[in-house]
């Protein structure tokens, strides 16, 4: 099952934390935080695909490291639809100037632009993330941010085509 059957899949389990208004709260604010930069939804969707592939990573390499009790804590920590600078800490550390340049390389978006939206889109990835957790026992795993984390590594995980078709459904 791919990542967006998955989260409506959370969506309809009444036993998850996802809902239609925690991913239309997620889309109205990389809408709106879009607009406030000067990016269309056609450039946020691609910053949110691109900085989504590098949480990836991030989250991989915490799993790997510290096992998936590590990243399933990131995810509950720092997901929101807020700004938060200690979430793009917490993924990328050192590596964050990195980011920000490989991001602009890859959107056409400018570096100073992506460093003001880190803070934000990186909560709200998060944040749909979160949607997988079992409301009643959060110590159960996330099955989301398992097919997030696609162990296979088949690459058929793209959080850009994901905000596309869950745009046209709210």
């Amino acid at each position: 099952m791919g990542l967006f059957d998955q989260i409506l899949a959370a969506i309809a389990n009444p036993e998850q934390q996802a809902s239609q208004g925690q991913v239309a709260s997620v889309l109205g604010t990389l809408q709106q935080q879009g607009q406030a930069h000067g990016a269309d939804t056609q450039a946020m969707t691609q910053l949110f695909s691109v900085v989504g592939q590098q949480v990836r990573g991030a989250l991989q390499q915490q799993r790997a490291g510290a096992g998936p009790q590590q990243a399933e804590a990131t995810v509950q920590q720092y997901s929101g639809t807020e700004a938060n600078p200690q979430a793009v800490q917490a993924l990328f550390g050192a590596r964050q100037p990195q980011v920000v340049q490989d991001t602009a390389n890859r959107t056409g978006i400018d570096a100073s632009t992506i460093q003001a939206l880190l803070p934000v889109v990186i909560p709200l990835i998060l944040q749909l993330l979160q949607g997988g957790t079992n409301s009643r026992n959060p110590q159960q795993g996330n099955p989301l941010l398992g097919t997030f984390l696609d162990t296979d590594n088949d690459g058929d995980v793209d959080l850009g085509d994901m905000v596309r078709v869950a745009g046209r459904f709210l």
